[in-house]
């Protein structure tokens, strides 16, 4: 069994990780365990940038956390912000040994009443919770299910990071 250290005790990101593995690995057998380590930004990223740094950050903390594992994973979402319009966005990083994988999600554009509370200084899922009357929408379904009606929900989005950070791992000899 392969053991997955994941940067973070979030129930959706562990279960994103362990999907994300499963499919791409379906002949492996995977265990994934969440450990609460600091990203090294702020509880709200507010750029591109920032959220990979969080993403490479947690990852590296948590290799450094527990290193007898097979692969260390950081997960961060944080949101770009043009000044007309804010988007979601999330960066994976997945380290093994000798190995890093890394890929960013698709993105969407928040509703303006969203991104008015978030460039007051809100986190986003607090800014859910207020505007849809929801209570840690970031541990279900996440802005995404909300703003979707639940055709694509947070570990679906996350799922799909996870396995385009993978593909470094899936072809191995293409990237060396």
């Amino acid at each position: 069994m392969k053991k997955i250290i994941i940067a973070s005790t979030n129930p959706v990101k562990i279960n994103a990780t362990t999907g994300g593995f499963k499919k791409c690995f379906p002949k492996e057998k995977f265990e994934g365990i969440g450990i609460s380590v600091s990203s090294g930004v702020s509880d709200q990223p507010m750029s591109d940038a920032e959220t990979f740094k969080g993403a490479f950050n947690r990852a590296t903390a948590a290799k450094k956390a527990n290193n007898k594992a097979d692969y260390w994973v950081g997960l961060e979402g944080g949101v770009e912000d043009n000044g007309n319009e804010m988007r979601s966005t999330v960066w994976v990083v997945v380290l093994s040994k000798n190995k890093m994988g890394k890929a960013k999600t698709g993105s969407f554009v928040l509703p303006p009443r969203m991104a008015k509370l978030i460039r007051k200084g809100m986190e986003m899922g607090h800014a859910d919770d207020k505007i849809f009357g929801t209570t840690n929408s970031k541990q279900t379904t996440g802005a995404v299910g909300i703003l979707t009606k639940g055709v694509i929900d947070r570990t679906a989005l996350y799922e799909t990071g996870v396995i385009l950070a993978l593909i470094p791992f899936l072809n191995p000899t293409l990237y060396k």
